[in-house]
């Protein structure tokens, strides 16, 4: 085995402070008091306001005093720029100081958003896209991730959607990191058992993508590959029953944990490709990345076997690791994660590969087009062409 070399030069940055645990929940009044902040602005959907998430929420933050009459519980499935404008107008008109996002990936986002505009004192949140275009913050955000994947809660990043133009926006800058992260099992037992699975492929495509792409780094691995490892311990108890806080809790750490590896190492074509299977085709993100994944490992095998060799040791355990000759592990780490995409199928029927009625040859191109352009597809380990991601594709559709 190779000895590893670091790179010559990297930076790792995380400033998110973490609350993690039974009842964690409880110490937000206490923390947004020390940010001077009492009138938060909260941004939710339809789904956590219906579960009873908000409700402990709200109580909680009653008990310490802390405002709760502005709730925004219509956030849609994908983070929208009409939905952030909107809310920033209602944070201005309430005069709030801080924002609580209950929710997924689509709620972290909108909330991210909604700060942006209201920090840079603009209302043309599109002028703001891209990279490092964005001025500091002194509006506290929390987050309180429902589900345990995107890893939104601990990165500098944002998507939102230009409906219009059926683009998706993407913000990168350290000023998007939230102040707080808060995980508590209370905001995930009710997730049901596919979108479990969902976001649970979710955080292990961030893990293995930020172990294996070009920025990776010392620290970035420690966080990468210990989410492997509790992705691969926790998801599948957590998909048979969701009432197990341990599980869940674990997976909500994996998740946290995976974010900031790939926010400081990034991502690559895996996420490329379902980013422009989310915009073009609306396959969700997780499905997508399930799917996607052990396809794209195939594809850059040749540059990164021995890395995935690695990352067996946290996915299957010292015994298989040491009992698999060192040139067989990687192929072994892609077939682990066959094997756990077929037993999710038969749990909770989330499909091992994307729907052919969608996926026509037509589609297959325009997603690979939009694909290649992706920003992520700079940090894959090996360069992609459209044809490439056209082939790849084929391979994921049902036959």
């Amino acid at each position: 085995m190779k000895s590893f070399q670091s790179p010559a030069f990297y930076e790792f940055y995380s400033p998110v402070k973490i609350l993690s645990g039974d009842n964690a929940l409880d110490n937000i009044p206490y923390e947004l008091s020390k940010k001077n902040s009492s009138n938060p602005l909260i941004i939710t959907d339809e789904g956590v306001s219906k579960s009873g998430i908000l409700k402990i929420v709200t109580k909680i933050l009653k008990s310490g005093k802390i405002k709760n009459n502005v709730i925004f519980d219509k956030t849609p499935r994908d983070s929208s720029l009409e939905v952030v404008q909107e809310l920033a107008a209602v944070f201005k008109k309430n005069k709030c100081d801080c924002i609580i996002a209950i929710g997924g990936g689509s709620v972290i986002d909108t909330a991210k958003g909604v700060r942006i505009l209201v920090t840079n004192r603009t209302n043309n949140l599109k002028s703001l896209s891209g990279v490092n275009r964005i001025n500091p913050s002194s509006v506290a955000l929390f987050i309180l991730p429902t589900t345990s994947g995107t890893g939104s809660e601990a990165t500098q990043v944002a998507v939102i959607s230009d409906n219009q133009k059926g683009e998706k926006m993407l913000f990168v800058s350290p000023y998007i990191y939230p102040d707080m992260a808060v995980l508590d099992p209370r905001l995930t037992v009710t997730l049901p058992p596919k979108l479990t699975a969902m976001t649970g492929m979710d955080a292990l495509t961030h893990a293995v993508e930020a172990y294996t792409c070009t920025q990776k780094n010392p620290v970035s691995d420690a966080f990468a590959s210990t989410a492997v490892k509790m992705v691969f311990s926790n998801l599948m108890s957590a998909v048979k029953n969701g009432s197990n806080k341990k599980a869940r809790m674990e997976l909500a750490n994996a998740s946290l944990l995976a974010g900031i590896a790939f926010s400081n190492s990034m991502v690559g074509a895996v996420h490329s490709i379902g980013h422009a299977c989310g915009a073009v085709a609306h396959i969700p993100h997780g499905h997508a990345m399930s799917v996607i994944l052990p396809e794209i490992m195939k594809y850059n095998f040749k540059k990164s076997s021995a890395l995935y060799g690695e990352l067996l040791l946290y996915a299957a355990g010292a015994e298989v690791y040491a009992a698999t000759p060192e040139k067989e592990r990687g192929t072994k780490l892609i077939g682990f994660i066959n094997t756990m995409k077929s037993e999710l199928e038969k749990k909770c029927g989330l499909s091992m590969l994307l729907p052919s009625d969608i996926f026509d040859a037509k589609m297959i191109k325009s997603v690979a087009e939009y694909a290649i352009n992706d920003g992520s597809m700079l940090n894959n380990p090996l360069e992609m062409t459209v044809a490439q991601v056209e082939k790849v594709l084929k391979n994921c559709v049902a036959k």
